[in-house]
């Protein structure tokens, strides 16, 4: 098969940027709706719940873009050394944070967390009731994620050996209905539709897998259109900017769909639009043909490099920071408080990564070149 047209060689500087705005909106969302902040934030905060639909896209593209390189290029792929690149990546920062949740009861936002055994497992977002265990609740996504790395690569597996990955256009479509369907039947089961409740609503339709798989899938669309039709993805690359401005018209039609998050255009075709609309700006990224690509920033990169801390630990760092910060009379609606919040969690997430996140790196690097060779792709800038 022929590979993808994308260099593999340099670093996509438009998938940093992409992944800087996508924590930079879950920072501001959070912000927004759990703790005191600045009236002005609340005009851009407001569609900042997409954020984690855009982390959803990158994921489903850069980790199946790594398993589909392997079979374009008749490489078995390994159950195992995937399991050993994810675990060193996502758990030793992940495990830190859970540690000082359940350990310290003064960093928890909220009232409660949910039992270990979820968070140890990665099923706290099913049945997730944020009244009763509202503490570090922003898991959810990072659970719906874990699955994901689960079960991608051993449904490709199990495709390859039966020789039906040609069929799996098919069964991505297959999903991606069934999402639209679970969510319609969801509604309309537990009786959302005349309740205002949100908490109901989010354990029903926002935090479940089965109803979240929308921007994962069309990531894992990107990648099969990128690697197994280059002649056609070419064409679409060439219109880099365009793509952009495409995405900006299905990003106004989602806007007008999800104007109330919990109504029924919102839940059942509201999520499918903002993750198709971020799949064409990856696709905008891609192309050296658009501005996302062409443009460096060393900020982006560093935001991007971050990312994984600022999510696991910006409700911690905010917290703290508001609870000291108004012992010294700072109010804490202020912009001055805002901008120290920012600090701080800047800082703690530096903190995260340079004592835990990339010692471990290392360490996984060392182990997998006691295996056998490994084919880098550069898109793994990003990846979650």
């Amino acid at each position: 098969m022929m590979s993808t047209t994308i260099s593999t060689n340099k670093k996509l500087y438009g998938l940093d940027h992409l992944r800087a705005l996508a924590i930079i909106l879950v920072f501001l969302y959070h912000y927004g709706r759990l703790f005191p902040h600045p009236e002005w934030t609340n005009a851009i905060s407001t569609f900042g719940w997409s954020g984690v639909d855009l982390f959803f896209v990158l994921s489903g593209y850069l980790i199946a873009s790594q398993l589909f390189q392997k079979i374009a290029h008749q490489q078995k792929i390994s159950f195992k050394q995937f399991f050993i690149k994810r675990f060193f990546r996502i758990i030793p920062a992940y495990l830190v944070v859970v540690a000082l949740y359940f350990l310290f009861p003064f960093f928890r936002e909220r009232e409660a967390l949910a039992p270990l055994w979820k968070y140890l497992t990665f099923t706290q977002n099913i049945g997730l009731d944020v009244n009763k265990n509202g503490t570090f609740s922003h898991a959810w996504s990072l659970c719906i994620e874990e699955q994901f790395y689960l079960f991608l690569p051993l449904l490709l597996i199990a495709l390859v050996n039966f020789k039906l990955i040609k069929k799996g256009f098919w069964l991505l479509i297959a999903l991606f209905v069934f999402g639209i369907l679970i969510r319609w039947y969801s509604f309309n089961h537990f009786d959302l539709s005349n309740n205002d409740n949100w908490v109901d609503w989010s354990k029903w339709i926002y935090y479940p897998t089965w109803c979240r798989l929308d921007g994962l899938l069309v990531g894992v669309s990107i990648a099969a259109l990128l690697q197994f039709k280059p002649v056609f993805s070419k064409k679409i690359l060439n219109y880099g900017n365009a793509l952009l401005l495409g995405s900006l018209v299905l990003f106004a039609t989602a806007y007008f769909f999800c104007g109330n998050q919990e109504s029924f255009a919102a839940s059942v075709f509201g999520f499918p639009l903002v993750d198709i609309g971020y799949g064409i700006v990856v696709l905008c990224a891609l192309s050296n043909k658009s501005f996302l690509y062409r443009f460096k920033s060393t900020i982006t990169s560093k935001i991007a490099a971050l990312s994984y801390g600022i999510y696991l630990i910006h409700k911690i760092v905010i917290h703290v920071t508001q609870n000291q910060l108004i012992k010294f009379k700072i109010d804490d609606n202020s912009n001055l408080m805002f901008f120290i919040c920012i600090v701080t969690v800047f800082i703690v997430s530096l903190i995260l990564n340079e004592t835990i996140e990339k010692p471990f790196l290392k360490l996984r690097k060392k182990i997998l070149a006691k295996g056998k060779p490994v084919l880098k792709d550069s898109r793994e800038v990003a990846s979650a």
